[in-house]
């Protein structure tokens, strides 16, 4: 599904991220929207807390060059960001990720030392002096003048531009209440030597030029860059996520070269094709196929799974995971920014620039607000003039109105809750696309899983062994493993992986020979064993079933398993029952996913009998059988044709058009491409789990994006009537403005507390 407020990405359209500088607001991101989207052929969207530009164009008829001339036209400037790769970034790009906050940091500090004394002396009467208030002039005059410096050189660039963002309120509250004082030393009874002042949180109604406001100035200006500086911290924590994750490649990699010596390059310099060493403790450089060698690869910071996954020759590897087994030799399939690792990571900063409806609602408004709040704060000072409160007081209010109206918590409710999401998803192999999903999982009440793949593991399995009188279960399989070793059948590898399993030596076969889809004979260790259908062994062999394993093989193809039977020296020594397993995992994710609400469907082409089965071992009672991939879709649309809201889970190409159909489509990452390309949620482990911590994930996201937007909007609903009313000191103002755009940060930051649902129980 596509976020209504993004544009589906057409046949010969092309998509493009451009870094922002210069955004202070919201006000900024929507200005440069609108100067984007003035661009013909152009849709984008502008994500101020990440300070990026997403970009979808018609290359015919633009080039990125347009579009970073269109930034700069706004009066911001654009960059193109370097690709994802799996390597470190660089450490002039840690640089200038720290500068900003580095620099501004290092402004609120002086800052801080010149507005401190200038806010006590001027509101703690027992500090005041003969002719303090010049010594509060000459601490505030460099505040209004340096410190706010950033507000000033934005306001005046928008005015250029004939726009207004939030540092022109900021500019005007601060320039206003320190041109008041000026006038009042100047040319008012404030300068005399015995001037002093008391502490009020309203405005104080005295007449003009009897009072200063250089601590609402000064007091102003530390706030509203000290919750800046806080919320840089808090969106750069906000993104943590994501940078740590492309930040977990290895830097270098030993290639195996052709004479068999190793050279160790840096990984940017690794080709497709390549050969290179892991060894045990070291990070695997790119994705890649294991040539040769047997290990286990901890996948963790990719899945969220903590058990290492085995792996062996002809098993694909990713990048950044860690091999904690044996040595490995591998062959790069995919390098740079083609690696599922920066994949993912482009995944999530796609999802990251979506918005929701409501976010967009607040977008509209924060492009007109502060054009409206400066007529109301001019409305409010002559109002109060014209009541006859006096012209301090009717200033002093109107500055209030300016300072306390900022609409910065509004820009940030849901970029800044969206990246911790997004992020924290990433960490726990859940790769959320946008908001839409976010917004289709509260309402979610139905869920359809397919079977193979989902549900089971997709692969078959040896489910039960049933022997003859006086044969042992060890004694069975390493007959029927040693022969079934020599056949490539996939019951057969069933069959010899649950010989290994249980550490049985399988000796070598002698005469084999094999009938395509019947069975296998051979001769081991001087015994003539035979594995095929019964109906083989006893049309061939003359090996009739007894009573007891005729009625096991019966009852075991009854339920729709596979069994073959093994004879050895002519006569019968038990069945091996074999079946698409169900993934041990499986059960507990049913019924969570019922605990959160959602009733759960098993979709599958087998036939009815398989389905039962399934279904039963995992506490499934709806079932559809024998569907064939076209008809999971009218599944889908059968049951939202009951006003159902549906989320499919799959894995494989038939199910990518149930995917795109469903409400919520949440891909197997280790299933197709396909099903990926078509899902709103991506499940990077195999593991039906990871859909209820989606679920879950998802649905706290959307609540904190709600919180932040109730906040923020409340509290301007809530703020400007007191200000208008005289009852807020601009001082009061500054420090609750910033504090609110701090407070939506703070509330997002809480979803990096979000655990998986399963990190007490076993990996069983």
């Amino acid at each position: 599904m596509t976020d209504v407020g993004d544009v589906a990405t057409h046949p010969g359209t092309e998509h493009v991220e451009l870094d922002l500088d210069g955004m202070t607001c919201a006000g900024c991101a929507a200005h440069i929207e609108k100067g984007l989207n003035s661009v013909p052929g152009t849709v984008a969207t502008v994500n101020f807390a990440l300070e990026v530009a997403s970009v979808d164009f018609d290359p015919t008829r633009v080039e990125v060059a347009d579009l970073l001339a269109a930034v700069d036209a706004s009066g911001y400037h654009a960059r193109v960001p370097a690709p994802p790769g799996g390597s470190e970034p660089s450490a002039e790009d840690g640089a200038s990720h720290a500068a900003p906050t580095d620099e501004l940091g290092r402004r609120v500090l002086v800052v801080g030392l010149l507005a401190v004394p200038t806010i006590v002396l001027s509101m703690v009467p027992v500090a005041q002096f003969d002719n303090w208030q010049w010594l509060v002039f000459a601490l505030a005059s460099p505040v209004v003048v340096w410190g706010a410096w950033p507000f000033h050189s934005s306001a005046l660039k928008a005015l250029r531009h004939r726009t207004a963002t939030m540092d022109t309120l900021v500019s005007l509250g601060v320039t206003a209440a320190w041109g008041l004082s000026l006038y009042s030393l100047f040319g008012g009874a404030a300068g005399d030597p015995g001037f002093g002042m008391g502490f009020s949180l309203d405005v104080s109604r005295g007449a003009a030029g009897d009072e200063i406001y250089l601590e609402a100035a000064a007091g102003v200006t530390f706030f509203i860059l000290l919750g800046r500086w806080f919320e840089h911290r808090a969106k750069a924590a906000a993104g943590d996520a994501i940078r740590s994750l492309l930040q977990l490649g290895a830097a270098d990699v030993a290639v195996l070269r052709a004479d068999g010596t190793e050279e160790r390059i840096a990984v940017e310099r690794l080709v497709v094709g390549d050969r290179f060493v892991v060894r045990p403790g070291e990070k695997i450089a790119t994705d890649g196929t294991v040539e040769s060698g047997t290990s286990a690869v901890d996948e963790s910071m990719l899945t969220g799974e903590s058990v290492p996954v085995e792996v062996t020759s002809g098993d694909a590897v990713t990048g950044a995971t860690t091999n904690v087994g044996g040595r490995l030799i591998v062959r790069a399939t995919r390098v740079g920014a083609d690696t599922e690792l920066a994949r993912i990571a482009q995944l999530v900063r796609r999802a990251q620039t979506s918005k929701a409806a409501v976010q967009r609602l607040a977008d509209r408004i924060a492009a007109v607000f502060v054009p409206a709040v400066v007529a109301v704060a001019v409305a409010t000072t002559v109002g109060w003039l014209v009541a006859g409160d006096g012209a301090g007081f009717a200033l002093t209010t109107g500055v209030s109105v300016l300072v306390i109206a900022c609409p910065c918590a509004l820009g940030l409710a849901t970029p800044v809750a969206l990246m911790v999401g997004t992020g924290r998803g990433a960490r726990m192999g859940i790769i959320i696309s946008g908001v839409e999903a976010l917004e289709t999982t509260r309402r979610a009440d139905t869920v359809v899983l397919d079977k193979t793949g989902t549900v089971t593991e997709g692969r078959m399995g040896v489910v039960d062994v049933v022997t003859a009188d006086g044969v042992t279960r060890g004694e069975l399989l390493s007959a029927a493993g040693a022969v079934e070793d020599a056949s490539e059948h996939p019951v057969a590898a069933a069959v010899v992986e649950a010989a290994r399993a249980e550490g049985l030596t399988l000796s070598p076969v002698e005469s084999f020979t094999s009938r395509a889809g019947l069975g296998v004979s051979g001769v081991v260790d001087g015994r003539a064993v035979v594995v095929g259908r019964p109906a083989m062994l006893a049309a061939d062999w003359s090996l009739a079933l007894p009573v007891d394993l005729a009625e096991a093989c019966d009852e075991a193809t009854g339920a729709g398993r596979t069994v073959v039977a093994v004879g050895v020296d002519g006569e019968i020594a038990g069945l091996v029952v074999v079946a698409d397993t169900v993934k041990p995992t499986s059960r507990a994710a049913v019924a969570a996913l019922r605990e959160l609400g959602l009733e759960p469907f098993l979709v599958t082409g087998d036939n009815a009998a398989v389905a039962r089965s399934v279904a039963e071992s995992v506490g499934i009672e709806e079932i559809r059988a024998e569907v064939l991939p076209e008809d999971k879709v009218s599944v889908v649309e059968e049951l939202r044709g009951q006003g159902r809201v549906v989320a499919m889970v799959g894995d494989g190409v038939n199910d990518a058009a149930a995917l795109a159909t469903a409400d919520l489509g949440l891909a197997m990452g280790t299933g197709t491409a396909a099903a990926i390309d078509a899902a709103d949620l991506t499940l990077v482990r195999g593991d039906l789990r990871a859909a209820a911590d989606a679920i879950v994930l998802s649905r706290r996201t959307l609540r904190t994006i709600r919180q932040n937007l109730v906040w923020a909007f409340g509290y301007n609903v809530a703020a400007i009537p007191l200000a208008v009313a005289g009852l807020l000191n601009p001082l009061v103002a500054g420090a609750a403005m910033a504090m609110s755009s701090v407070s939506v940060v703070v509330n997002s930051l809480r979803l990096r507390r979000v655990h998986s649902m399963w990190d007490d129980a076993s990996s069983g």
